[in-house]
């Protein structure tokens, strides 16, 4: 399992380490080349002073950069390694900025840097050796510096070589621990994001998609909405249930529900709960096309559920299930608290108020195929949807008889030149789309379309 802390700790660790010894390393080259240099009698014994400081420098502002680490990690080593940058034009200035040093420690320490740091994190660092030069120039004056013996130089040089390959050595190892950790945590991340993928099936996908992109919280809270509720379910289908085995029942209301759930979400409806063979679908929240928006893509939902239903039962007789299943629906509009209900370990994210009963009520009084809606629905989308009245209704909560109204079919479709039509009796039944019947096939259609006319006729006549 993927420990979230690793990579701060490798931050926080494994970073210091490699730059403690890092620090060692090259003030060891100073302390060495400078000791050779006082063997050869090329430094007095006051460099003895450069010696002792370039061995308890790289210690101190370990122990003294601790703290600051810990809280700062990032700005602490940029500080320590202006501080190296530093100490070293002093050092180069003390000894008189010997031109062969002065190559040597620059590619040493300019390699640091790139190491450590961006381009303008280098440049800054080369702006402070340079600074640390002038400030020992100030300090110690200028002379010219005397020609540099030989094993002064070749020590310089071996232990610039050997900080430039532990560097380089570091710098790799540090590389294989970062790319192990990006695989490692880039698994992880693929592992959640399947994993948020199978818990998003519990959920609305609007509601799960709120709660990752940071807009909503998983919290107890509510808010007064207008929304646009949708209740379903299927005529005679627990009938049904009683005479079909579990297996091929289970295959059908899932073939079902996996269907109309798809409508729903194309329209942007956020599906509620399933209760059997029922739908509970409401519009208007977490995302909302305003309140007549939201009105006309529910009814809208509703036809084609309708429509849908149609070829499902052609589907269904030709594995020879005869039950004339159809659906029926109700809409309300209405004032609704939304929101997360429950606990704080357990919640649910749904809609109650007396406007969700009656559209629950809508859909009980719906005939077989029939779509019921309230007055308020019925105000937002007559201007798109034909509508009948169908009466008025007493219902519990409401002291007056509510209208009812039954949707009849889209106005472009109901029109001089309607491309839909729907037509059932019993030994007959019509299911017409014609705007989605391709040309070559037009001819076939009106064909079967005047032969069944002409069967129907002589019947009559017979």
């Amino acid at each position: 399992m993927f420990d979230p802390q690793e990579t701060a700790q490798f931050s926080e660790t494994t970073l210091p380490k490699q730059d403690y010894l890092a620090r060692i390393m090259g003030y060891s080259v100073a302390v060495v080349t400078t000791l050779v240099g006082i063997i050869q009698n090329h430094y007095s014994a006051s460099a003895y002073g450069v010696v002792i400081i370039a061995l308890l420098y790289p210690h101190l502002v370990h122990v003294i950069s601790r703290p600051f680490r810990k809280r700062h990690a990032y700005s602490t080593r940029q500080f320590l390694i202006h501080g190296d940058a530093v100490l070293c034009g002093i050092f180069l200035a003390y000894l008189h900025l010997p031109i062969e040093l002065v190559v040597l420690f620059l590619i040493m320490i300019n390699t640091s840097f790139i190491i450590v740091g961006s381009v303008t994190a280098w440049a800054f660092c080369v702006i402070s050796l340079v600074s640390g030069g002038a400030a020992g120039l100030l300090m110690f004056g200028y002379h010219k510096a005397a020609p540099i013996p030989d094993p002064v130089f070749i020590t310089a040089a071996l232990g610039v070589g050997m900080h430039l390959a532990i560097s380089a050595f570091n710098s790799n190892r540090q590389a294989r621990d970062l790319m192990r950790l990006k695989l490692k945590f880039q698994g992880q991340v693929e592992r959640f994001q399947a994993l948020s993928q199978q818990v998003s099936r519990y959920v609305a996908p609007q509601v799960w998609q709120s709660i990752f992109s940071g807009r909503r919280q998983a919290k107890l809270e509510t808010q007064r909405k207008k929304l646009v509720i949708f209740f379903s379910d299927i005529v005679g289908f627990s009938a049904l249930s009683e005479q079909m085995e579990a297996e091929a029942f289970t295959d059908l209301l899932n073939q079902y529900l996996t269907d109309m759930s798809r409508i729903a979400l194309k329209y942007g409806g956020t599906i509620d709960k399933f209760i059997g063979d029922g739908m509970m679908i409401f519009f208007g929240d977490p995302s909302s096309k305003g309140t007549k928006g939201d009105a006309i893509a529910c009814v809208s939902m509703a036809i084609e559920m309708r429509r849908h239903m149609l070829r499902l039962r052609k589907q269904w007789a030709e594995i020879g299930m005869t039950a004339p299943l159809q659906i029926r629906m109700g809409i309300n509009t209405g004032y609704c608290t939304v929101g997360n209900f429950g606990t704080e370990s357990r919640m649910d994210y749904t809609i109650i108020g007396k406007e969700v009963n009656l559209a629950s009520r809508l859909e009980s009084k719906a005939e077989p195929g029939e779509i019921l809606i309230s007055h308020e629905t019925y105000a937002l989308v007559k201007d798109k949807i034909i509508c009948r009245k169908r009466g008025t209704a007493e219902v519990k909560g409401f002291r007056d008889p509510l209208p009812l109204y039954q949707i009849i079919d889209y106005r472009r479709d109901l029109g001089a030149n309607p491309s839909f039509m729907n037509h059932e009796t019993d030994g007959f039944s019509l299911h017409l789309e014609s705007d989605k019947i391709r040309e070559e096939d037009r001819d076939a259609v009106a064909a079967a379309l005047e032969k069944a006319a002409s069967k129907i006729r002589n019947n009559i006549v017979a």
